[in-house]
């Protein structure tokens, strides 16, 4: 089967009808075809050991954006939204995958929208392909748009896993260290010249240490500065470490900590964000009712711009690489693009 499938790098021996190679070394031309003639291999027998390939050069920034709200758009107004995002002069921007588009599919068009912006998925969850597909999608970005796509993984909400999704939601670093194994041996062409980057959404120290350990860092979303100092420590100086903070550009107290409010009070029903916030320090009673205001104001940044630029250079002095902003408009349907120019005007 595998000369069948690859016969430029397998040949059979006429007398026994069975590849004999032993161990070779490849040019780079031909381990695409390679390691797709390994997988066809009845036996298993045929293991293609990857070469040591550079990472590619992806420049975040210091500051970017993480937003849900392009998914409502129409796909022409999406573009120009995103083309707007690119000339205020944030570095990346991220979108999220829930009920809307299919995350790899809108970094495309993402990506063609734009010129020189990262475009970042945060997070394409890992039910959703399987791992090959999503080695497969990922490499087709990377060489189509060098340099600006950076694939995030993450495993979701056990909701959206197994309601919505119709999956068992299991052992969470297990699965997504199978995963990972999964994408690094899928056998995948045509070759790139750098590895394409990808980061992990990780919370707790396991789930930080792999994401240092087999990706380029991680992505942690709902964490106050405090938790972006752990991280840090966990992973290590050498780990990229991209944090989410939402933020409410609204300096009338009681308005902005609705809003805020409103929105953490959504993953407070998720149980690895209240581990998360209980291994921080915060009481059972912090946590129920929406959150108490202590932890609606460490997780949302709410009031002027000085406020929030506060808090970015809070989590930068904390140890962040990148700091991906959130703006949670006053409109919940809206697109927050005056928001987005103030901002921009502040920080960058």
């Amino acid at each position: 089967m595998c000369q069948a499938v690859a016969p430029e790098v397998y040949r059979l021996d006429p007398t026994t009808g069975r590849n004999e190679m032993g161990e070779v070394e490849l040019s780079r031309r031909l381990r695409a075809a390679a390691a797709r003639g390994a997988a066809g291999c009845p036996e298993g027998a045929i293991t293609v050991h990857p070469e040591p390939q550079e990472p590619e050069d992806l420049d975040l920034g210091p500051v970017g954006l993480w937003t849900f709200a392009l998914e409502e758009l129409p796909l022409d107004r999406m573009r120009d939204v995103a083309a707007e995002i690119e000339t205020l002069g944030y570095g990346t921007l991220w979108f999220g995958e829930a009920f809307g588009r299919e995350s790899l599919t809108q970094a495309a068009m993402l990506l063609g929208a734009t010129e020189r912006m990262v475009i970042a998925t945060g997070i394409a969850c890992i039910y959703g392909r399987d791992p090959v597909t999503m080695a497969q999608a990922q490499r087709t970005l990377a060489g189509a748009f060098p340099g600006r796509f950076l694939l995030g993984l993450g495993l979701s909400a056990p909701m959206a896993v197994q309601r919505v999704r119709r999956q068992e939601f299991v052992r969470p670093l297990k699965t997504m260290r199978e995963y990972l194994d999964a994408m690094d041996a899928a056998p995948l062409g045509p070759d790139l010249k750098r590895a394409p980057r990808r980061v992990i959404a990780a919370l707790g120290p396991k789930m930080l240490a792999l994401a240092a350990e087999r990706a380029w860092g991680a992505l942690p979303y709902l964490v106050p500065v405090e938790h972006t100092a752990l991280a840090r420590e966990r992973m290590g100086s050498g780990a990229l470490l991209a944090v989410e903070q939402a933020v409410v550009l609204d300096s009338d107290l009681t308005r902005a900590r609705d809003v805020a409010r409103a929105h953490v009070a959504g993953y407070l029903r998720v149980p690895h964000y209240v581990t998360s916030l209980r291994a921080l320090g915060f009481t059972e009673d912090q946590l129920v009712g929406g959150g108490s205001d202590e932890v609606v104001d460490a997780l949302v940044a709410w009031g002027d711009l000085d406020t929030v630029v506060s808090r970015v250079r809070k989590h930068r002095e904390a140890g962040a690489d990148h700091v991906c902003l959130q703006v949670l408009p006053t409109d919940p349907g809206g697109v927050p693009l005056r928001e987005w120019r103030e901002l921009a005007a502040a920080l960058l």
